[in-house]
């Protein structure tokens, strides 16, 4: 595992503020477009609305789902339709998941984590592993969610694991306690395998 710094009480516009120096960094860094990954569900929405309202050059910007419920984008449960809704006002490009898709590697894996310590729609269920040959596959999750019962389509560990940095958003007591045993090597949960499997940095909003 890779160092995990502990960002605690940070409102959406502190993320947002966060996400926007990193990706003008790697911007700064490279020449052509630069690809990141980020979450669905309801907590990433008010803080990409926040990032999006910050000058950048959004056209070289690729966005890529970690997953997505196996519905048509206009449904309301689609993350790619909501995110290509939000960033296609600024020129970004939102990829739609699919399993013959080469995975580029990511400026960073941005990530949101359930309080049973799944990432993406990789739940404990699935048993991801870090060597996993697909860079996406689709899944049923187990139980599936009453919100969203839904199949997935996800980025599997390899695939995240291939970015520059880790940022993990996971606000919220209940979760709080499964993230700390994460990072203590405590658990095998999804988020445990991922984060010490990673080799770079790694920031976790609390």
């Amino acid at each position: 595992m890779g160092g995990v710094s502990l960002i605690g009480n940070a409102s959406d516009a502190d993320v947002a503020q966060w996400l926007h120096a990193r990706l003008a960094a790697a911007m700064a860094r490279a020449e052509g477009p630069v690809a990141i990954t980020v979450p669905g569900g309801a907590t990433p929405f008010p803080i990409i609305e926040q990032l999006l309202s910050r000058p950048l050059d959004w056209p070289r910007l690729v966005v890529w789902p970690n997953d997505d419920r196996v519905v048509p984008e206009d449904h309301p449960a689609s993350n790619t339709g909501r995110l290509r809704a939000m960033f296609g006002s600024v020129g970004t490009n939102v990829v739609t998941l699919g399993e013959m898709e080469e995975v580029p590697r990511f400026a960073f894996a941005w990530l949101g984590m359930g309080a049973d310590g799944h990432i993406a729609s990789l739940f404990p269920s699935a048993d991801p592993q870090v060597d996993e040959p697909a860079r996406i596959v689709r899944l049923t999750p187990d139980p599936l969610p009453p919100e969203a019962p839904f199949d997935r389509i996800t980025l599997t560990l390899p695939a995240l694991l291939a970015s520059d940095e880790i940022v993990i958003v996971a606000r919220g007591a209940d979760k709080r306690p499964v993230l700390d045993a994460a990072i203590a090597g405590e658990s095998d949960l999804p988020v445990a395998r991922l984060l010490d499997a990673a080799s770079g940095k790694v920031t976790c909003f609390v």
